[in-house]
């Protein structure tokens, strides 16, 4: 098998889908961040206690696994720029435990994740539809919201960057009719993982400090549904599970047994909502029925992974064109009335259900902070006044990361004073 799969990257067969070169953070112009309506950026921070738990205890040393973040939501989620500086920031902090969960192959094109470059082959890729009415039919997919299903000799490789090699590999997926699997090649070790007739995820140990991973179909019909690279011993892995125009509604249509074997097999120790942006452009938004969808997808969840804090990023601050006296400096842009309507919903469920909530609007600067951050000498924002720049995600994603930290030497100072 080693010596076909030389042949195949040597021919260049991985070269259509490669994801882009990664980008090292830099240091940027300081923004201070906005003050907003939770302390710190951050409301009801005690709904953390057991991830701050898990990290006490990695740095105690009486805990010898990674501590695995989870973050499900929209485009802000699918670019990793902002939940890629939060990963950079806790592993800096706590070590790197790994890059995570990661949809299967290359999902969409121009699809660049930090820290892994992927290319796949022979794939035939199926994407759930966005915002499914109720009853309509929607492929058994996953938290990543895609499944990938085998050709024969069907090829995906992950290639990690120094630093975040893999000591571990495990896969979410289904065999197909013909009962094969996939053979796996990493470290120059190659081995077979039999998967199952039903949803099931596997896990399997590789050589230490592995960069390169390879995934054979050794049939037809073989169902991926995600990947995960992690590292035995300690530090922090944190995944990221975007799709661009993605809401809650979305969430709630994935598969349930798909989603209880994945947060089974991952064992998060938070999982981040980063929805709303798209329910908040939405003009038919319904604030009850958005309300009623929130907590069932809490609870949801909380039956699903119930060791797991669970955080909710508030709706951040974004424009629309076509406005009459609008906030903008042209007066052309304002933010659609449903953002307000959203975050105001998140909040109070959040602080109702005990669900730690950031403040994104607020940090950002609050209304219309979009237009200004993209009108910056170094622009924060792009010109649609939705999406961040890439300096702009390593800003926003550096002050997520400090409100968390700030948080958790809040919590640790407390159980020093409290012994």
């Amino acid at each position: 098998m080693k010596a076909a799969l030389a042949g195949l990257l040597a021919a260049g067969l991985l070269c259509a889908a490669p994801a882009a070169a990664q980008t090292p953070y830099v240091v940027i112009a300081p923004e201070p961040p906005g003050r907003g309506v939770c302390p710190d950026g951050l409301c009801q921070p005690q709904a953390l206690e057991p991830l701050f738990k898990a990290l006490a205890a990695m740095e105690a040393g009486s805990r010898q696994t990674p501590v695995h973040i989870l973050q499900i939501g929209d485009s802000h989620t699918a670019g990793d720029r902002i939940s890629g500086k939060v990963r950079a920031d806790l592993q800096r902090r706590f070590g790197r435990g790994g890059r995570g969960a990661l949809p299967p192959g290359v999902p969409y094109d121009g699809y660049a994740p930090l820290q892994v470059t992927v290319a796949a082959r022979g794939w035939v890729m199926e994407t759930a539809p966005l915002q499914p009415p109720a009853g309509a039919p929607s492929p058994r997919v996953g938290l990543s919201g895609v499944r990938a299903t085998s050709t024969r000799d069907a090829l995906m490789a992950f290639d990690l960057e120094p630093g975040s090699e893999a000591s571990v590999l495990g896969v979410c997926g289904r065999e197909g009719a013909d009962n094969k699997g996939l053979s796996i090649e990493a470290g120059g070790v190659g081995r077979e993982m039999r998967l199952g007739a039903d949803e099931v995820c596997r896990r399997m140990t590789l050589p230490d400090g592995v960069r390169q991973v390879r995934l054979l179909a050794l049939g037809d019909g073989a169902v991926v549904d995600s990947v995960w690279l992690n590292r035995v011993g300690t530090g922090v892995s944190l995944s990221s599970l975007g799709r661009v125009g993605a809401t809650l509604r979305d969430l709630a249509s994935r598969d349930e047994t798909t989603v209880a074997a994945e947060l089974n097999a991952w064992s998060p120790g938070l999982i981040i909502l980063a929805f709303g942006t798209n329910e908040g452009f939405d003009g038919a938004l319904d604030a009850s029925g958005y309300e009623t969808l929130l907590r069932a997808q809490i609870a949801r969840l909380r039956r699903l992974a119930p060791d797991a804090a669970l955080m909710i990023l508030g709706a951040p601050d974004a424009l629309r064109n076509g406005a009459m006296n609008g906030c903008s400096v042209d007066r052309l842009r304002a933010p659609p009335p449903g953002l307000a309507v959203v975050r105001d919903v998140q909040g109070r469920v959040a602080a109702d259900l005990g669900v730690a909530f950031w403040d994104w609007h607020g940090r950002m600067g609050g209304d219309c902070s979009a237009d200004r951050l993209a009108l910056r000498g170094e622009p924060f924002m792009r010109s649609d006044r939705v999406h961040f720049t890439n300096a702009g995600a390593d800003w926003i994603g550096g002050v997520l990361s400090a409100d968390l930290l700030t948080a958790y030497d809040a919590w640790t100072a407390a159980q020093a004073g409290a012994e």
